[in-house]
């Protein structure tokens, strides 16, 4: 695994700990993929600005599908202090 930025405390809402235990999901798989800069289901504006937010210490947002079609968000703080794992209805 090759880290591109640092996740700080992480967190997850009633929602997001919800859906993940209702699908067996491991929460672990997301937080690795989105630390890798794999940004999941993303446009490429999205993703482009992604790219720079890593670089330039701003808000990185990924977005991924739960096996049951669930939409998980992982968004990490622009001064990398918490990194949250939420439902998008809870943002």
């Amino acid at each position: 695994m090759n880290p591109r930025f640092h996740l700080g405390r992480i967190v997850a809402t009633p929602g997001a700990l919800g859906a993940l235990e209702r699908t067996g999901d491991r929460p672990a798989n997301f937080l690795r993929r989105h630390l890798c800069g794999d940004w999941g289901d993303l446009d490429e504006h999205d993703q482009a600005q992604n790219e720079l937010s890593v670089t330039t210490d701003l808000r990185i947002l990924s977005a991924y599908s739960l096996s049951d079609g669930t939409r998980l968000w992982i968004i990490t703080e622009a001064d990398r202090s918490a990194t949250t794992l939420l439902l998008p209805e809870e943002y």
